[in-house]
């Protein structure tokens, strides 16, 4: 490993639910330092979603995520003049910030409705298993198995 490792930074925790995975997609939703606003399209997404699962915000939210959280992932390595994908395990910090990340993306990517109702549509997807950020999920995992001749390079 080349150089020190950064230090993990303590994230914020939201303000209504005191939760630090809602935090961290509200910080992922802001955009060019508007917070306010970011927090408002979270929290009427998230709760729009709840309300429809009948389940308590924090549990969906927490549901939602654990189901599209990736277990393996590829990273390239080179070897002898040769990269290769080796598949790793994903460490739990990762896969929150790449579901984080997939969910937003996913939602900012698609047009037609407020951002809010696009955000609550794939939480809820994602929640009851199907949607684009599984379909996401799934190929990474997929990729990563394809992959998995060259897991003695992994160290």
């Amino acid at each position: 490993m080349r150089g020190k490792r950064s230090k993990k930074r303590i994230i914020a925790k939201d303000r209504k639910y005191n939760d630090e995975v809602i935090g961290r997609l509200i910080n992922k939703v802001m955009q060019g330092g508007r917070k306010s606003i970011a927090e408002e399209l979270v929290y009427s997404a998230i709760e729009a979603g709840a309300e429809k699962s009948k389940t308590p915000v924090i549990e969906f939210v927490h549901t939602a995520i654990d189901n599209v959280r990736p277990a393996l992932e590829i990273k390239s390595r080179r070897v002898g003049g040769a990269n290769y994908q080796v598949p790793v395990p994903v460490n739990p910090r990762r896969q929150e910030t790449l579901v984080v990340r997939w969910l937003v993306d996913i939602s900012r990517n698609k047009s037609g409705k407020p951002f809010s109702k696009l955000l609550e549509t794939e939480f809820l997807n994602a929640f009851n298993k199907e949607g684009d950020a599984l379909k996401k999920k799934l190929d990474v995992e997929r990729m990563a198995e394809a992959n998995k001749a060259f897991a003695h390079f992994k160290w």
